[in-house]
Parts: C-alpha cells; sequence; structure tokens
C-alpha cells in the first residue's frame, strides 16, 4: 500500500497524509537517500508549466507517471521493460523511496526520476500532453467516512491527468478496497475525457505487486482500472 498524498476535491494546496518514515534506514539506504537522491529527485518550476524533458533530455518523448509507487517494484519494471522511455515516480514514504534508490542503483536505470512531495502538485503543474500514461496503484482507501476527502483519486486529479496526458494515452488504477472502487468506477464514469478500455485480461505489462499478492492471499482480489486519454477537441 502506498503512502502517497491523498486530496480533497476541489484542493489545491500541499495537504500530505500518511507516514513518511517508518522504521530506520539501513545505512546503505540512508547513503542512497543522501547521495543518489538528490540527482534524481525533481522540483516544480515557478510560473511555467513543468516539461519533464527538462529532465531526460529534449529529444526525449513524453514521460510515464506513477502516483504512489510503494517500495517501488511495479515502477522499476516498467522502467526496465522500457529503457526508451521516461518514468516519473511520486511518493513520500522514505523506506519505499530507499528501496526504489536500491533497485535503480543495482539496475544502473536511467530512465527514472523521483518527486517526493505531494503528487497533485506535480500533476498540475506538467505541460500539456507531457504524459504517455499513469497509474495509480492501490492507494491508501482511506475507508472512514470522515476521511473519504483525502483519497488521492478525485475529479480534480482527473481534470489534471487528462490537461497532462497525451491523446490515446493510458490511465491505470487498481484497488483492492470495494468501496474505493465503487468511489473510482463512479469518477471515471462521470470524466468526458476518459473512455473506458476493457479489462477482462490484465495486460502483460501489467505486474503484480508485492502488495497485490498479499492482499489476494489474504482474500482481497484487486479490481483494476484502465482508461484512454480522448482525442482532444478541435480549437
Amino acid at each position: 500500500m502506498s503512502a502517497a498524498s491523498g486530496s480533497g476535491e476541489g484542493l489545491r494546496q500541499r495537504r500530505l497524509y500518511g507516514r513518511r518514515r517508518g522504521r530506520a534506514l539501513r545505512a546503505g539506504q540512508r547513503a542512497l537517500i543522501t547521495d543518489l537522491l538528490p540527482r534524481l529527485s525533481i522540483g516544480l518550476p515557478e510560473g511555467e508549466p513543468l516539461d519533464p524533458r527538462r529532465f531526460f533530455g529534449a529529444k526525449s518523448g513524453a514521460a510515464w507517471l506513477e502516483i504512489g509507487f510503494g517500495a517501488g517494484e511495479h515502477l522499476i519494471a516498467q522502467a526496465a521493460a522500457r529503457p526508451g522511455a521516461q518514468f516519473i515516480g511520486c511518493e513520500v514514504f522514505e523506506p519505499g523511496i530507499a528501496r526504489l534508490l536500491g533497485e535503480i542503483e543495482k539496475r544502473n536505470l536511467r530512465n527514472i526520476r523521483i518527486f517526493t512531495d505531494d503528487a497533485r502538485l506535480l500533476v498540475a503543474a506538467l505541460a500539456p500532453s507531457s504524459l504517455a500514461g499513469a497509474f495509480i496503484l492501490f492507494p491508501d482507501p482511506w475507508p472512514k467516512e470522515r476521511h473519504k476527502k483525502r483519497r488521492i483519486v478525485s475529479s480534480e486529479l482527473l481534470d489534471d491527468l487528462a490537461a497532462a496526458m497525451e491523446e490515446g494515452a493510458e490511465l491505470r488504477i487498481a484497488t483492492d478496497d470495494a468501496d474505493y472502487g465503487a468511489w473510482i468506477a463512479e469518477r471515471l464514469g462521470a470524466h468526458a475525457d476518459f473512455a473506458a478500455l476493457p479489462i477482462d485480461d490484465r495486460p502483460p505489462d501489467w505486474p503484480r505487486t508485492r502488495y497485490e499478492e498479499k492482499a489476494a492471499a489474504q482474500g482481497r482480489k484487486a479490481r483494476l482500472f484502465r482508461s484512454r486519454r480522448r482525442a482532444r477537441a478541435p480549437v
């Protein structure tokens, strides 16, 4: 389960929920946070859209985004399978960031950048049509009624993702919480910029994470969503 930030619909300011830190990091993990993270970390520009090419090179194409990458298994698998593509991962939980950094160093991956703050701020800042796709996998369901406003999947986030995604880009979302699944389905179904894609057969490029395997072993079935960014209306 990711510790990514939650969101109230209509909310723009930075507001993070959940833990940033867990158990004390090992010495090697602390070294990665100190030495490698600053080289891969993304900051937000002031007063201008954020074009991912500023981090990956002028000749790079649109980037893929994962909001709340948890321990990083899915992000690593995607980046390793697509060495010519660029990936941005958002996460605030320090042990998860450290584990991702360890895999990046071990595999010598050069196509990942990391944002360690509120993912909503990054999405809202992205340049139009700068994303080739986006993933939101098993975000915190915030099951209590008073906490549902913290859920990362919101109408506002979908608005910002639609603006940032190129035509035909795919959005993938997964949850193992039935109520959150209904919440996601309602918001995706009502959004004019996203068209649902069939999910009868899981795409081969959608690997299962350790969290998903653990949830399945405990009897919690994952609900998967695939949507495609519709063509933009002519201006």
